[in-house]
Formats: C-alpha cells, sequence, structure tokens
C-alpha cells in the first residue's frame, strides 16, 4: 500500500507527475527541454501572480531558495526586519545572521499571526534594506495577511522577501498585488511534485538590487547573476539542471493550471473542513483562530486520548500499521500538537476519512 503522506511535506505525487519523472533523459541544452524550461517559467509567473522575467524553479529544496533571496539582495551590515511567528522566521533570521545582516526580530506567538502595527514600527525604527515573513508558517498553521505588512515595508522603501513554500498552489498568491519583491516555495507541498526544486521569483527592483552590489553573492551557485544567463534568453551554462525534476514539475503545474486556483483553493479549505468535523468528534482542536488558520497545513492540539498514549506511538502506530504518516510538532509546540497536511492531490474529503478510520482502529471508537 501506498504510504498516504499527511505531514507537513512531501505530499503524494499523481501519476501524471510520476510517469512524467520517469520519461528517457535529454539534454540540459536540448532545445525540448528549453522549451519545458520556458514552458515551467510561464506557469510559474501564473501560480505566483506575477510578471517578473526571473521567476523560475531553483535547483534545489526550498531552504536554498530562501537562501537565494536573502543571499542575493543582503550584503553584510544591511538591516532586515524578520518576522518571526514560528520554525521558518527563526531560520530566516539564521540565514540573514551568516550573511552579516542586521537582524531585527518581531516575534509572535507561535500560532498566531504576526502584528502588522508592531511589524511597521519595527521598519520605522531599522529603516532596513529588506523585511522578510512567512506566508504560510509550516510549523504552526498560520497563514499571514501579506499586504498590512508589505505596504508598509514598500513605503519605506524596504524590499519584501515571503516564504510561500506551503501556500503555492493551495492558496491564491499574488506578489504583484501584494508587492513582494522576492517570493521562494518548494515543489513537495500543495504542488504535489517531489521534493528537490524551489521555485522563486524575484521583481525588477529586486534584480536592480542585485546588479548594484558592492561585492559578489556569497553564494556562488545561487548567484542570480549567474542563474540569469541559464534561465534567461541566452542560455549560458551555470550547471546541469535536475531534466526529470522539472519535467514533473511542468506536469505538475499543468494539473494546478487545469484545476484554477480558484477552484483549488476552495478544495484545500473543503478538505480542512472536512478534518476539523471528523477528528474534533474526537477531541482534537484547531491552535490557530480561524481567520489566519491556514487551509493546507492545520495544527491540531491533542485530546487526553493521544497524550495519554504517547502521541509520538499514535504517530508511529499510524505510521507502522496503517501507512498514514502525520507530523508531529516543532520546536515550542513538540508534544502538543499534530501537524495534518491536506495538500495538492491529498486535500480531499476521502483523505481525511482514511485518516479517521485509522485513529479509531489505533484508539478505539470515540
Amino acid at each position: 500500500m501506498t504510504t498516504l503522506l499527511l505531514g507537513p511535506g512531501p505530499s503524494n505525487v499523481p501519476e501524471r507527475v510520476l510517469e512524467a519523472l520517469s520519461r528517457p533523459l535529454v539534454g540540459h541544452l536540448d532545445p525540448r527541454f528549453l522549451a519545458l524550461a520556458d514552458e515551467v517559467q510561464e506557469r510559474l509567473r501564473g501560480l505566483f501572480g506575477t510578471a517578473n522575467p526571473m521567476t523560475l524553479p531553483l535547483s534545489a529544496t526550498g531552504s536554498a531558495g530562501m537562501e537565494a533571496c536573502l543571499c542575493n539582495l543582503l550584503e553584510p551590515g544591511d538591516a532586515i526586519v524578520v518576522g518571526v511567528a514560528g520554525v521558518f522566521g527563526e531560520r530566516m533570521c539564521e540565514v540573514a545572521t551568516r550573511i552579516g545582516a542586521v537582524v531585527h526580530r518581531v516575534e509572535a506567538e507561535w500560532g498566531t499571526a504576526l502584528d502588522p502595527a508592531a511589524m511597521a514600527e519595527a521598519i520605522g525604527r531599522a529603516r532596513p534594506k529588506a523585511v522578510s515573513f512567512v506566508h504560510a508558517e509550516t510549523s504552526t498553521g498560520v497563514c499571514q495577511p501579506v499586504e498590512p505588512i508589505a505596504g508598509p515595508a514598500r513605503e519605506a522603501g524596504a524590499l519584501v522577501i515571503l516564504d510561500c513554500v506551503t501556500s503555492l498552489g493551495g492558496l491564491p498568491v499574488s506578489l504583484d498585488g501584494w508587492g513582494v519583491d522576492a517570493a521562494y516555495s518548494g515543489t513537495q507541498k500543495c504542488l504535489s511534485c517531489p521534493p528537490g526544486l524551489s521555485p522563486v521569483s524575484f521583481s525588477e527592483r529586486a534584480m536592480q538590487v542585485v546588479a548594484s552590489r558592492t561585492r559578489p553573492v556569497q553564494s556562488w551557485y545561487l548567484d542570480l547573476t549567474l542563474l540569469a544567463g541559464y534561465f534567461g534568453q541566452q542560455r549560458v551554462y551555470h550547471h546541469t539542471a535536475p531534466i526529470s525534476m522539472i519535467t514533473a514539475l511542468c506536469e505538475a503545474l499543468r494539473i494546478v493550471d487545469e484545476e484554477g486556483m480558484e477552484a483549488r483553493s476552495e478544495r484545500h479549505r473543503r478538505a480542512q473542513a472536512a478534518l476539523l468535523e471528523r477528528l474534533g468528534a474526537r477531541g482534537f482542536e484547531p491552535l490557530v483562530e480561524e481567520p489566519v488558520r491556514l487551509p493546507p497545513l492545520t495544527t491540531l492540539r491533542l485530546p487526553e486520548s493521544v497524550l495519554a498514549r504517547g502521541e509520538a506511538d499514535v504517530r508511529r502506530a499510524l505510521l507502522t500499521e496503517h501507512d498514514i504518516e502525520v507530523g508531529g510538532g516543532l520546536g515550542k509546540l513538540a508534544g502538543r500538537v499534530w501537524r495534518v497536511g491536506l495538500m495538492g492531490d491529498n486535500a480531499r474529503p476521502e483523505r481525511v476519512e482514511r485518516l479517521a478510520e485509522a485513529l479509531e482502529a489505533v484508539l478505539g471508537p470515540v
């Protein structure tokens, strides 16, 4: 039986995408592959809600997408305001610190959204080069409203950097409409593609900042000035692109476009509603308040029946006895919550029903 991946990622991959992944290789400069790469870039622009020419599938996972955004746009001594409401806001701080940036943290309690007023105050005080935060915080299940933070950042002249790892393909994203200058995602969540690529997008304003740097980007591999040669018109060799992965991503993006983001987003919301209703009967409660609750990734407080047995033991039984994976809590939420992903192809009521039936087998009837 195929394991049902209902954790924070990866999600299960449709047969069409697996078939694309298995197609015979062509060269990474073969015109057929370059045409497919062009299609991927165009479809990613549509999904990101942007006209940015520098939109591409980075040959690395989402964490490298984060690093690419930060290391290209920041230099040692630059100020950045980072919203920290979970593990991945913390990771932004770590990456920016290693670059040598001066990091100004704005924190929120895990399971809540960032306070736009606190972010605006920090922006006014620090006068940063960039403001960075997470749209869909995978460690808490919070969906952060973007415009109330991006607006003050842009007014202050700062670049806006956004983590879309768990939102792209599951929720509408509008980089141009929101005023976001750089964004990154991953393929293994709502796009239902294997992990290994990070879709990224950079505005013209961001690319001007890259062009005016006083020193080279610290990462040769992630240097946008070099990547632009390969993913631009010239097709200058930079690295051997992961041909099979980009072929699979192209098929995954076609599936997204065939469904349409409005219908896809509503499907994720319906799946979450079914999860809350079905598991609510067992005493699971959502950690996050409804207005900022992230549909593709639901964080659930654990009932006494799970805590008494040991939440890790219950998750282990689900995996070993029923081939269902759910995620435990990270950081401050470890041992207190489960993270249940209904992402991409898995955002369906029948997946919820399979999980509920497995829980009944493990824990007994309600």
